[in-house]
C-alpha cells in the first residue's frame, strides 16, 4: 500500500504538475479506467513477484519445487497477459493528452527522453561483443634480426616482418573481455559500478524514455511503470540476497554498488569520483555506446515530432 501511494504521488507531480495540468483534470485521470489498467496490471505483476519470492522457502516445503515453479509461471504468465491486455484494448492512446495526437512532445519532454533512452540503450549496448571499425590501416612493421652480421660489426640487420596497408577485420571483437583495469579504483567495473541490476534499469529507462514522447497520460503511466519494477524488483532481490535467500551479497559488494544507477558511483563508495569515471571510461564498450546515443538520437528526432515508426 505504501510503495502503491508512493508511485501515485510520483505520477501525479511527474505527469500533472509539471505539464501544468489543473487538479481536477489530474484527479478524474488518476481515476480513470484506462489508469487503473495501466497500472493495475504492472502492479499485480510486482506484487505477485514479491510474494512469491519473499516467501519461496515454504511454499516449497508445502507443494513441492515443481509446484512452486508452476505457481510462479502461472501467476506471471497471467499478470503479463493483463499488462498487455490493458495496453493495447484500454491504455493506449487513452485521454486525457498533453497535447495533440500526432503533434510534435515540448523540447524538455524531448531532451528528457534523449537522456533516459541513451542511458538505457547505452547499457543494453555493452552486453553484446565489443564492436570495432571493420577496416583499419596498419603501417610497414620492422623487426631486427636476431642474428649477428660478422661482416657488419655486429650489428643487427632490420627485416621487414609485415606488409603496411588498409586491412579488413571482424566488426566483433571477440577477443576484449573489459576486464578490471590495472590500477582501478575499485574492485567492481564495468555496469556494475552504475547499478547492481543494469538490466531491470535498461528496460525501466528505455519505457521512461518513451513515455516522455507520447501525450496520453495513461500511456505515459504504463511505459513509466517498468522503471518501478527495477525500483522495486532491484531493492527486493537485495534485500533477500542480504538475507541469504536465492542467492548471496557480500557486505563489501553491497557497500560499493547501488541498486539506483549510477548512485553508488557518485556519493563516492567507489572511491574518488574523477577516478571512477576514468576508470569506469576505460572499461565501457565505447563504439557500443556511440551506436546506442545515436540511435536514441534518430528515435527522438523522429517520434519527438510525432512521427509514427
Amino acid at each position: 500500500y505504501i510503495l502503491f501511494s508512493t508511485f501515485l504521488h510520483i505520477v501525479y507531480y511527474y505527469y500533472f504538475y509539471l505539464n501544468i495540468m489543473s487538479a481536477p483534470i489530474a484527479t478524474s485521470a488518476l481515476l480513470s479506467s484506462s489508469m487503473k489498467w495501466a497500472v493495475g496490471g504492472w502492479s499485480f505483476f510486482i506484487l505477485e513477484n514479491f510474494i512469491l519470492s519473499e516467501n519461496r522457502t515454504f511454499l516449497i516445503s508445502q507443494i513441492g519445487d515443481d509446484g512452486y515453479h508452476i505457481a510462479y509461471g502461472t501467476l506471471s504468465t497471467t499478470a503479463m497477459t493483463s499488462v498487455f491486455y490493458g495496453y493495447f484494448k484500454k491504455v493506449k492512446n487513452a485521454s486525457p493528452l498533453l497535447w495533440k495526437m500526432g503533434g510534435p512532445a515540448p523540447l524538455p519532454a524531448k531532451l528528457g527522453s534523449f537522456l533516459c533512452l541513451s542511458l538505457g540503450l547505452g547499457m543494453a549496448s555493452q552486453v553484446p561483443p565489443k564492436l570495432q571499425v571493420p577496416v583499419h590501416y596498419e603501417g610497414r612493421e620492422l623487426i631486427s634480426s636476431a642474428k649477428i652480421d660478422n661482416s657488419r660489426d655486429g650489428l643487427t640487420v632490420p627485416h621487414d616482418n609485415k606488409e603496411g596497408g588498409w586491412k579488413v577485420r571482424c566488426p566483433f571483437d571477440f577477443t576484449d573481455n573489459h576486464s578490471k583495469q590495472e590500477g582501478a579504483t575499485s574492485d567492481v567495473h564495468g555496469l556494475d559500478r552504475i547499478s547492481r541490476h543494469p538490466g531491470l534499469w535498461s528496460f525501466g529507462l528505455l519505457g521512461l524514455g518513451n513515455a516522455l514522447l507520447v501525450p496520453s497520460v495513461p500511456q505515459r503511466a504504463w511505459l513509466a511503470m517498468p522503471a518501478m519494477v527495477a525500483i522495486i524488483g532491484g531493492a527486493h532481490t537485495d534485500s533477500r540476497f542480504r538475507r541469504g535467500m536465492g542467492g548471496e551479497l557480500p557486505a563489501e559488494y553491497d557497500r560499493v554498488t547501488s541498486n539506483v544507477p549510477f548512485v553508488a558511483m557518485f556519493s563516492g563508495a567507489q572511491g574518488n569520483v574523477l577516478e571512477v569515471l576514468r576508470d569506469f571510461g576505460s572499461e565501457v564498450k565505447l563504439l557500443n555506446a556511440a551506436i546506442a546515443v545515436g540511435a536514441a538520437g534518430v528515435f527522438v528526432l523522429r517520434k519527438g515530432r510525432g512521427a509514427k515508426l
